[in-house]
Protein backbone atom coordinates (compact mmCIF):
# COMPACT_ATOMS: atom_id res chain seq x y z
CA UNK A 1 0.00 0.00 0.00
CA UNK A 2 1.68 3.60 -1.36
CA UNK A 3 1.64 5.82 1.60
CA UNK A 4 -0.35 8.09 -0.19
CA UNK A 5 -3.40 6.07 0.42
CA UNK A 6 -6.11 7.81 2.31
CA UNK A 7 -6.24 11.20 1.98
CA UNK A 8 -3.69 11.57 -0.46
CA UNK A 9 -4.75 8.19 -2.06
CA UNK A 10 -4.67 8.20 -6.03
CA UNK A 11 -2.37 8.31 -9.21
CA UNK A 12 -3.96 11.19 -10.48
CA UNK A 13 -3.92 14.95 -8.81
CA UNK A 14 -7.02 16.24 -10.75
CA UNK A 15 -8.71 13.48 -9.53
CA UNK A 16 -7.75 14.36 -5.71
CA UNK A 17 -8.00 17.46 -5.65
CA UNK A 18 -11.86 17.04 -6.90
CA UNK A 19 -12.04 15.19 -3.80
CA UNK A 20 -10.75 17.74 -1.74
CA UNK A 21 -12.91 20.16 -3.15
CA UNK A 22 -15.95 18.23 -2.81
CA UNK A 23 -14.99 17.49 0.99
CA UNK A 24 -14.55 21.31 1.54
CA UNK A 25 -18.34 22.02 0.23
CA UNK A 26 -19.70 20.09 2.93
CA UNK A 27 -17.76 21.99 5.62
CA UNK A 28 -16.55 25.53 4.77
CA UNK A 29 -18.92 28.36 5.41
CA UNK A 30 -18.46 30.59 2.15
CA UNK A 31 -16.98 30.04 -1.27
CA UNK A 32 -15.03 26.57 -0.98
CA UNK A 33 -13.95 26.70 -4.35
CA UNK A 34 -12.08 30.53 -3.66
CA UNK A 35 -8.60 30.52 -4.53
CA UNK A 36 -5.79 32.92 -4.96
CA UNK A 37 -4.57 33.74 -8.16
CA UNK A 38 -1.28 35.14 -8.52
CA UNK A 39 0.12 36.59 -11.90
CA UNK A 40 2.95 38.87 -12.69
CA UNK A 41 2.91 42.16 -14.54
CA UNK A 42 5.00 43.28 -17.53
CA UNK A 43 7.59 44.65 -15.28
CA UNK A 44 7.92 41.34 -13.23
CA UNK A 45 5.61 42.73 -10.21
CA UNK A 46 3.11 39.98 -9.05
CA UNK A 47 -0.23 40.23 -8.52
CA UNK A 48 -2.55 38.43 -6.30
CA UNK A 49 -7.04 37.79 -5.70
CA UNK A 50 -9.09 35.76 -4.91
CA UNK A 51 -11.38 34.05 -7.59
CA UNK A 52 -13.56 31.25 -7.59
CA UNK A 53 -12.92 28.40 -9.53
CA UNK A 54 -15.23 26.77 -11.13
CA UNK A 55 -14.48 23.37 -12.89
CA UNK A 56 -11.88 20.90 -12.61
CA UNK A 57 -10.72 19.02 -15.93
CA UNK A 58 -9.16 16.14 -16.57
CA UNK A 59 -5.74 18.20 -17.00
CA UNK A 60 -6.85 21.97 -16.13
CA UNK A 61 -8.46 24.27 -13.65
CA UNK A 62 -10.78 26.48 -15.00
CA UNK A 63 -11.99 30.26 -14.23
CA UNK A 64 -13.77 33.03 -15.35
CA UNK A 65 -12.92 36.54 -15.57
CA UNK A 66 -13.32 40.05 -18.00
CA UNK A 67 -10.33 40.01 -20.41
CA UNK A 68 -9.89 43.80 -19.64
CA UNK A 69 -9.10 43.35 -16.48
CA UNK A 70 -5.73 43.64 -14.81
CA UNK A 71 -5.22 39.90 -14.16
CA UNK A 72 -6.39 38.81 -17.62
CA UNK A 73 -3.96 41.14 -19.16
CA UNK A 74 -1.42 39.71 -17.05
CA UNK A 75 -2.52 35.99 -17.82
CA UNK A 76 -2.34 36.98 -21.67
CA UNK A 77 0.89 38.91 -21.50
CA UNK A 78 2.67 36.14 -19.15
CA UNK A 79 0.62 33.19 -20.11
CA UNK A 80 1.65 31.54 -16.80
CA UNK A 81 0.25 31.72 -13.45
CA UNK A 82 -0.07 29.86 -9.74
CA UNK A 83 -2.86 29.50 -7.30
CA UNK A 84 -3.25 28.51 -3.94
CA UNK A 85 -6.74 26.84 -2.29
CA UNK A 86 -6.41 26.75 1.74
CA UNK A 87 -9.27 25.11 3.24
CA UNK A 88 -8.93 26.08 7.02
CA UNK A 89 -11.88 23.50 8.74
CA UNK A 90 -9.95 20.73 6.79
CA UNK A 91 -6.33 21.93 7.90
CA UNK A 92 -5.17 21.62 3.75
CA UNK A 93 -4.27 23.10 0.85
CA UNK A 94 -3.57 23.03 -2.59
CA UNK A 95 -1.04 24.59 -4.92
CA UNK A 96 -0.74 24.80 -8.29
CA UNK A 97 1.49 26.83 -11.30
CA UNK A 98 1.42 26.28 -15.05
CA UNK A 99 0.52 27.90 -18.30
CA UNK A 100 -2.86 29.43 -18.99
CA UNK A 101 -4.94 29.58 -22.06
CA UNK A 102 -8.14 30.94 -22.45
CA UNK A 103 -11.97 29.40 -22.96
CA UNK A 104 -13.70 31.71 -24.58
CA UNK A 105 -15.95 29.15 -26.97
CA UNK A 106 -19.08 26.81 -25.79
CA UNK A 107 -17.88 25.83 -22.09
CA UNK A 108 -17.65 29.89 -21.84
CA UNK A 109 -20.93 30.24 -23.33
CA UNK A 110 -22.50 27.31 -21.07
CA UNK A 111 -21.26 28.60 -17.70
CA UNK A 112 -22.24 32.24 -18.14
CA UNK A 113 -25.86 31.44 -19.29
CA UNK A 114 -25.86 29.41 -15.91
CA UNK A 115 -25.22 32.60 -13.71
CA UNK A 116 -28.20 34.68 -12.32
CA UNK A 117 -29.30 37.56 -14.13
CA UNK A 118 -28.05 40.10 -12.26
CA UNK A 119 -24.44 38.39 -12.54
CA UNK A 120 -25.20 38.48 -16.13
CA UNK A 121 -25.95 41.68 -16.78
CA UNK A 122 -23.03 43.01 -14.25
CA UNK A 123 -20.55 41.13 -16.67
CA UNK A 124 -21.89 43.52 -19.19
CA UNK A 125 -21.89 46.37 -17.43
CA UNK A 126 -18.02 46.60 -15.55
CA UNK A 127 -15.40 48.02 -16.84
CA UNK A 128 -13.01 45.94 -14.07
CA UNK A 129 -9.93 47.32 -12.91
CA UNK A 130 -10.44 50.34 -14.43
CA UNK A 131 -11.20 53.80 -12.05
CA UNK A 132 -15.24 54.06 -11.51
CA UNK A 133 -16.77 57.60 -10.21
CA UNK A 134 -19.22 56.55 -8.06
CA UNK A 135 -21.47 53.38 -7.24
CA UNK A 136 -24.51 55.61 -8.61
CA UNK A 137 -22.66 55.22 -11.75
CA UNK A 138 -22.20 51.73 -12.02
CA UNK A 139 -25.80 51.29 -11.07
CA UNK A 140 -27.12 53.43 -13.71
CA UNK A 141 -25.03 51.39 -16.18
CA UNK A 142 -26.15 48.06 -15.17
CA UNK A 143 -30.05 49.59 -15.91
CA UNK A 144 -28.80 51.10 -19.24
CA UNK A 145 -27.27 47.76 -19.88
CA UNK A 146 -30.85 45.58 -18.87
CA UNK A 147 -32.29 48.26 -21.14
CA UNK A 148 -30.14 47.43 -24.21
CA UNK A 149 -29.79 43.35 -23.72
CA UNK A 150 -32.78 42.46 -21.64
CA UNK A 151 -33.29 39.83 -19.51
CA UNK A 152 -31.67 36.98 -22.02
CA UNK A 153 -28.54 38.67 -22.58
CA UNK A 154 -25.53 36.29 -24.77
CA UNK A 155 -21.58 36.28 -23.25
CA UNK A 156 -19.87 39.94 -23.44
CA UNK A 157 -17.02 39.37 -26.48
CA UNK A 158 -14.52 41.08 -23.44
CA UNK A 159 -15.46 37.60 -20.78
CA UNK A 160 -14.70 34.07 -20.65
CA UNK A 161 -12.58 31.84 -19.20
CA UNK A 162 -8.86 30.60 -18.83
CA UNK A 163 -7.77 26.64 -18.18
CA UNK A 164 -4.37 26.95 -16.13
CA UNK A 165 -2.95 23.66 -17.14
CA UNK A 166 -0.24 22.87 -14.49
CA UNK A 167 3.18 21.37 -14.64
CA UNK A 168 3.09 21.11 -10.51
CA UNK A 169 0.39 20.55 -8.03
CA UNK A 170 1.62 20.35 -4.52
CA UNK A 171 -1.41 18.75 -2.00
CA UNK A 172 -0.57 19.69 1.94
CA UNK A 173 -2.43 18.53 4.87
CA UNK A 174 -1.62 19.72 8.48
CA UNK A 175 0.25 17.61 10.91
CA UNK A 176 0.78 17.05 14.51
CA UNK A 177 3.63 19.53 15.44
CA UNK A 178 4.05 20.99 12.29
CA UNK A 179 4.97 17.76 10.76
CA UNK A 180 3.12 18.25 7.93
CA UNK A 181 2.29 15.86 4.65
CA UNK A 182 3.23 17.30 1.49
CA UNK A 183 3.38 15.60 -2.03
CA UNK A 184 4.02 17.76 -4.79
CA UNK A 185 3.16 16.03 -8.11
CA UNK A 186 5.58 17.62 -11.50
CA UNK A 187 5.58 16.80 -15.10
CA UNK A 188 7.60 18.62 -17.93
CA UNK A 189 4.50 19.42 -19.99
CA UNK A 190 0.98 18.54 -20.31
CA UNK A 191 1.49 15.62 -22.08
CA UNK A 192 4.02 14.18 -19.92
CA UNK A 193 3.54 11.54 -16.99
CA UNK A 194 3.72 12.94 -13.50
CA UNK A 195 6.35 12.43 -11.23
CA UNK A 196 5.71 12.45 -7.40
CA UNK A 197 7.57 12.71 -4.19
CA UNK A 198 6.94 13.67 -0.48
CA UNK A 199 8.23 16.95 0.64
CA UNK A 200 9.87 17.65 4.18
CA UNK A 201 7.28 20.12 5.74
Amino acid sequence: MSERDGKFGGNDPFVLAQTWLEQAQDVEPNDANAMALSTVDANGLPNARMVLLKEIEQGAFVFYTNYTSAKAQELDHSGKAAFVMHWKSLRRQIRARGDVTREDGPQADEYYASRSLKSRLGAWASDQSSPLTSRAALVAKVAMITAQHGLAPSRPPFWGGYRLIPTEIEFWADGAHRLHDRFKWTRKDANAPWQVERLNP
